[in-house]
């Protein structure tokens, strides 16, 4: 709304002339612009001066291989201006003009028509009907509009003037197509809107732009001025966006002690001296949440470092909901969390090394990537019939372990190959609890149904 009150003050615009698919041309006195672009089934035109276009849709079984947008008349005219009426813009569907950065007040729209692809003789060309709906600053001022008709016959212009009032600097005028009429006679692909000039002038007289200028600031003040706004406009975003984080960190924190963790707290320079300041070498997977980072602490302890990223969907409510569940589990069928941290904008969990990877990776290959494997760079493992039926008994335990054996009764939710890895003796380890949810027994509504992919 700056940018366009800014620009109608600066260029002081108070009409727009257009020839709807034709080249310029002045007609007594007044220059109508050239509108000669052939857009696609759906595009937006936007001028050199104070006026655009957007064209939608494409022309159904016409045979073509690409579709025209404008018609060039190639017979005599009955008309007082033919050389506004010798081509015209065409749509399939919906044909909107805009008139912008316009003075605020009340304008009239006046609006050229002329049939000019059908014929007035008794010919097969003759038996076409064009029916389409007007709408102005979005009130349907045409309805079942047919040119001819209105005309009085083909290659006759209509003028049709409508009231318009500019509160917001612009005036939209859009053409569309209702599905009426006729869409294969004379041709195929026969039909919709045609538009051939459109005229839009201030029912007031302008200001006068010479008798003022000493009272009108620079165009350079404009901008220095519209440029401090932006600044300032800025400056509160970047506050408000600093206090949100801060909020945001102090609640996570709060909500971080209120938790009874069976787990130790990591330093960001820990992690970052263990994965050498997350270096891409170090990179091992990719995941919804964010990026997974290998690792080794001080005392040769190889992890695994899971960080969310600032865009995750999971976001703080998931990540409490992991450390909480797992910290409170502990089964050889289930991930060991280490720790997490908290610092900045960082939220990691710190996990132990999984050296298979997981289930999928080792069906499939490369396909499926969570945790890095050492070894072949194709890294499919070759399962034997015990080792896969080990692998289905122990996620059997572990799922067992949360819906029966542990304090806590917890659904995951979120099963899957990708989310079962394996640690180098092949043993299955369930992970990822952040869609995980409990299952109380006086809670019979408890949402069950699976919440991943």
């Amino acid at each position: 709304m700056l940018v366009t009150t800014v620009a109608a003050y600066i260029s002081g615009w108070y009409s727009v002339h257009i020839n709807c698919g034709g080249k310029e041309v002045t007609v007594n006195g007044t220059t109508y612009e050239d509108d000669t672009i052939s857009p696609a089934p759906s595009t937006f035109f936007q001028s050199k001066t104070n006026w655009a276009l957007s064209s939608t849709g494409y022309f159904a079984d016409d045979d073509l291989n690409i579709d025209s947008y404008t018609w060039l008349n190639a017979s005599s005219l009955s008309v007082a201006n033919p050389e506004l009426y010798m081509s015209a813009r065409l749509s399939p569907i919906s044909l909107t003009y805009y008139a912008f950065c316009l003075g605020n007040g009340n304008y009239t729209v006046k609006l050229h028509f002329a049939e000019i692809m059908f014929s007035n003789d008794k010919t097969y060309s003759s038996l076409g009907r064009r029916l389409f709906d007007v709408y102005i600053q979005k009130k349907l001022v045409l309805k079942d509009f047919n040119i001819a008709n209105e005309a009085g016959g083909a290659g006759k212009e209509v003028i049709k003037s409508f009231p318009a009032a500019v509160t917001r600097n612009t005036v939209e005028i859009r053409f569309y197509w209702a599905g009426k009429g006729t869409t294969a006679i004379p041709v195929r692909g026969v039909y919709g809107p045609l538009i051939s000039a459109i005229s839009v002038n201030p029912d007031f007289k302008p200001p006068s732009t010479s008798a003022e200028t000493g009272s009108k600031i620079s165009v350079g003040a404009v901008v220095g001025i519209v440029a401090a706004l932006v600044l300032v406009i800025l400056v509160v975003i970047g506050i408000l966006w600093r206090k949100c984080c801060l909020r945001q960190k102090s609640t996570l924190e709060r909500e971080l002690k209120g938790l009874d963790l069976k787990t130790g707290k990591f330093t960001l320079w820990q992690i970052k001296a263990a994965t050498n300041n997350f270096d891409v070498a170090n990179k091992i997977g990719e995941g919804g949440f964010g990026s997974v980072y290998k690792g080794i602490l001080s005392d040769g302890s190889i992890i695994a470092v899971k960080q969310l990223s600032s865009k995750s969907k999971q976001g703080n409510r998931e990540f409490l909901n992991e450390i909480g569940m797992i910290s409170a589990l502990q089964h050889p069928h289930l991930v060991k969390l280490y720790g997490c941290c908290v610092e900045g904008d960082q939220l990691l969990l710190v996990y132990e090394y999984m050296e298979n990877n997981n289930v999928a990776r080792a069906l499939f290959g490369n396909y499926f990537v969570v945790f890095e494997i050492e070894g072949p760079e194709e890294s499919q493992l070759k399962l034997d019939w015990p080792t896969r039926h080990q692998i289905l008994v122990g996620i059997a335990r572990g799922l067992a372990y949360l819906h029966e054996e542990s304090r806590l009764k917890i659904v995951h939710r979120d099963i899957k190959a990708t989310n079962v890895l394996l640690d180098k003796d092949l043993n299955p380890k369930i992970s990822d609890f952040g869609l995980a949810k409990l299952d109380e027994d006086e809670n019979t509504h408890i949402s069950t149904r699976v919440a991943g992919t």
